[in-house]
């Protein structure tokens, strides 16, 4: 026998507060995993040693988790209660790229598996679970680079003023799954299996870093001639650093892997590809980091206050943390060590004011049901610092 739910009408009861809140759930919650994720990995290679960080990395990882957890469920019941609104997120230019933030969700905490949960789930358990989080990852990740920029194409197109650099996100993907890759590589036997992976993943680094250079360009003109974005996404700035930090600890752990897997002139390649690509890139990545912050900071006295667009200071700088530390380790220079600590320092300051941002409106009930996007985006033009 097939139940028919009544019709829906606006005389209907009140949703509970649980289920309202669901509407303004999105695809962007997942930077939360993304940011947190990192916080664990970045922490646990840091090449400088702090006290009782090895265990903060622990409950850090563990947090990761759980929050994908949550956030898948929540995202599937998103789906079921709220369909249309779903679909309309993926034909809306302004929210289609944060679905790039499931795959490397999925991809950070693989990582961070791999370190900060190693202690706890053994070696064995960590290396098969990061396994499976590459696997999905990657697989999720190739299809929304593909499938989201094809959506924006043939879809509700795009102006040239809409240009942010959120549309990073879905081809940064493979870059993350370039970085974790390397990590999983000596757990394989074989020298052709190792040797497979790497060629794999140093596919996946061109895929990423060539759609990436293709669309810096127009985010860094719209910034010179459009002038600052809407104060409320003037955080997606530190955006532009994930595939810059991500190449770069791509590109370091290359070497690492070819020593062993490779014939001699290639592995000798891939260690000085480290170097030779990790320092300039690094080095932009500071340059584009101080223009970032100074136009946040300017944001911040026109009224930018913490808010979930936060995230967006945490996992593009833990990238740019670990490819420190990568850097660290091929020149065994200190100022990278010291680099990646002082990186560190203000990834911490930057979670904590994201999780904050996050969590006050959900406890205090502001986060149920956001405007339509067409609405927020015609208030967020108005705001413009």
């Amino acid at each position: 026998m097939t139940v028919l739910a009544p019709p829906r009408t606006g005389a209907a009861p009140a949703l509970s507060a649980p289920v309202s809140r669901l509407r303004g759930l999105g695809p962007n919650h997942y930077a939360a995993v993304m940011g947190t994720a990192i916080l664990s990995t970045a922490g646990s290679a840091l090449p400088v040693g702090v006290p009782g960080l090895g265990g903060l990395c622990e409950g850090l990882w563990a947090l990761s988790v759980l929050t994908l957890l949550v956030l898948l469920a929540a995202r599937a019941a998103h789906w079921n209660r709220y369909p249309d609104r779903a679909r309309e997120a993926l034909r809306d230019p302004a929210t289609a790229p944060f679905y790039g933030c499931l795959p490397m969700a999925f991809l950070a905490v693989g990582a961070a598996t791999l370190h900060g949960g190693r202690a706890v789930l053994g070696p064995d358990v960590s290396t098969a679970m990061g396994w499976a989080l590459f696997a999905v990852g990657t697989g999720l990740g190739l299809v929304i680079a593909v499938g989201v920029p094809l959506l924006m194409a043939v879809g509700r197109r795009a102006r040239i003023g809409d240009v942010s650099p959120v549309w990073l996100l879905p081809l940064v993907c493979p870059m993350v799954s370039a970085s974790l890759g390397p990590q999983l590589a000596p757990h394989l036997s074989s020298v052709a299996a190792r040797a497979t992976l790497l060629y794999g993943c140093l596919a996946l680094f061109g895929m990423s870093l060539l759609a990436t250079l293709a669309l810096l360009p127009l985010i860094v003109g719209r910034l010179l001639a459009g002038g600052p974005w809407p104060l409320a996404l003037t955080p997606s700035l530190f955006l532009v650093l994930g595939p810059l930090g991500q190449s770069t600890t791509a590109a370091g752990a290359f070497g690492a892997v070819a020593r062993g897997t490779l014939p001699a002139p290639f592995a000798a390649g891939f260690t000085a590809f480290g170097v030779l690509y990790g320092v300039p890139v690094l080095g932009f990545a500071l340059l584009w980091l101080a223009l970032a912050g100074a136009l946040v900071l300017r944001a911040l006295r026109g009224g930018l206050r913490p808010a979930p667009t936060w995230w967006a200071f945490t996992f593009p700088v833990g990238t740019c943390v670990t490819g420190a530390t990568g850097l660290a380790a091929l020149t065994g220079l200190d100022v990278y060590r010291w680099g990646a600590a002082a990186l560190y320092g203000f990834l911490v300051v930057a979670w904590c004011a994201a999780a904050y941002g996050t969590l006050r409106p959900w406890v205090r009930g502001d986060g149920a049901a956001p405007a339509p996007a067409g609405a927020r985006r015609a208030r967020a033009r108005g705001r413009t610092t």
